[in-house]
């Protein structure tokens, strides 16, 4: 991404975990400077207009699933135009979002941010049902398998993985074998799953004007 993690977390005004295991540290730019970076961020944040309360809304997800801003407005967009009911389009959205290939390899465990995700993903190094898959936006579905590629699987990034999946919990859509190093989707994404919770009516409004 072009802007510095630490900065879009301190913008936003929580831990969206671009960094993986130092968003849990002291390290943390959140724990350390809980305000908005900038000469005057210091001050007292003005009230923000409804536009910009969407806006805020949509970068912090946006921010939170790496993705740019014309491959998100694709999701959402695409959503809008089936014209369901409010609840149904942010379900779909959350679902649309949390199954994507590079999304579903963090939420399993496999790495330790989005971003180290997404290369994981197009370096080949996963596999889905037994097929290569290198595109990080693959949409998997109920009953999908995702393993190692037998000569990943040795790779020096992944040797203490085992230890690592012991510590976390995937979600309940996903189900994790620790000493295959494998997972499968065994349902589906409730909104409960998007983190951070974001409004996601107000994100459909923004890209409704």
């Amino acid at each position: 991404m072009k802007n510095d993690n630490c900065s879009i977390c301190r913008r936003s005004g929580q831990k969206l975990f671009l960094k993986g295991e130092r968003c849990l540290s002291p390290k943390c730019a959140v724990t350390r400077k809980s305000y908005p970076p900038g000469k005057k961020a210091k001050r007292r944040p003005s009230q923000l207009s409804e536009f910009g309360k969407e806006l805020r809304e949509k970068q912090n997800l946006k921010n939170w699933y790496n993705l740019g801003e014309r491959q998100f407005s694709n999701y959402a967009k695409e959503i809008l135009s089936r014209k369901s009911k409010v609840a149904d389009a942010a379900v779909s959205l959350i679902q649309k979002l949390e199954t994507r290939l590079d999304n579903t390899i963090f939420r399993m465990g496999f790495a330790s941010s989005h971003d180290q995700a997404r290369q994981f993903a197009s370096h080949g190094h996963f596999m889905v049902n037994n097929h290569a898959v290198t595109v990080p936006s693959y949409h998997l579905k109920l009953g999908d398998k995702i393993t190692f590629r037998p000569s990943s699987k040795g790779k020096k990034v992944f040797e203490n993985l085992s230890s690592t999946l012991k510590k976390q919990k995937a979600p309940s859509w996903l189900k994790v074998d620790i000493e295959k190093l494998e997972g499968e989707v065994v349902g589906l994404p409730t909104l409960e799953d998007a983190n951070p919770i974001a409004e996601i009516s107000s994100i459909f409004e923004y890209y409704s004007r």
